[in-house]
């Protein structure tokens, strides 16, 4: 298997491109839309062919790259079958099998930082978008969030994995790469509540500063980056 991390030094977003070495066939998952040459670039070097692109979610911080990939490869657009974005071809549901090759990834709808926020578990990986990260999980105060809903994905979804299960986030913003199920019920800060209701209080009171292009991005977000 293939397997690169691509980091996007602006918005501090985490890219994933994977692909089976046999078939050659590629997936990107959460392309930001400035880094689409360099991942074209990259995916000639490594003899690979595009076929699928996945976003986790409507992005706030960040346009997706899906559209502009779409049309330099004709790949086919995916996101779970929550999402307002009607543009998206394919809508898979919760525990649905995407298949690139002998790679199959399953969507896991996980809502909470955004209403239409998935998942994706490829064997011991996890992408968790922005629903768990490192040392930390998403915000849920915009975009339809709700910190019981996000309580409820992270502790009764995402938490019963393996605890070797390898966390690859959507971002990181101190420059860690990967974790581990197990890391995260033992270190994240967020994590060490007692119940619902103290999670729920925790997140109502982070005051986080809204994002700069939150209106402009999720608007062509809806349609996939597309202006």
């Amino acid at each position: 298997m293939i397997f690169k991390q691509v980091f996007d030094t602006k918005s501090s977003t985490y890219t994933y491109i994977i692909a089976s070495g046999k078939g050659r066939e590629a997936v990107i998952i959460d392309p930001v839309i400035e880094n689409v040459e360099s991942y074209i670039k990259l995916l000639n070097e490594l003899n690979l062919k595009l076929v699928k692109v996945i976003d986790t979610h409507i992005h706030a911080d960040h346009v997706t790259g899906a559209s502009k990939l779409k049309q330099e490869t004709n790949c086919s657009t995916i996101m779970g079958e929550h999402t307002p974005a009607d543009a998206v071809e394919i809508k898979v549901k919760d525990d649905e099998i995407i298949k690139i090759d002998q790679i199959k990834i399953k969507a896991m709808y996980t809502p909470g930082h955004t209403s239409d926020s998935y998942s994706f578990l490829m064997d011991n990986h996890l992408f968790s978008g922005d629903t768990l990260l490192i040392n930390g999980t998403g915000r849920t105060d915009f975009q339809n969030g709700s910190s019981k809903d996000a309580y409820n994905s992270i502790f009764n979804k995402l938490l019963k994995l393996p605890e070797d299960t390898i966390l690859y986030p959507g971002h990181d913003y101190n420059g860690k790469v990967s974790s581990t199920i197990g890391n995260e019920k033992k270190f994240n800060p967020r994590l060490q509540v007692k119940d619902v209701d103290e999670y729920v209080e925790l997140m109502s009171n982070l005051n986080l500063a809204k994002p700069e292009l939150i209106d402009i991005n999720v608007s062509r977000n809806i349609k996939l980056g597309a202006n």
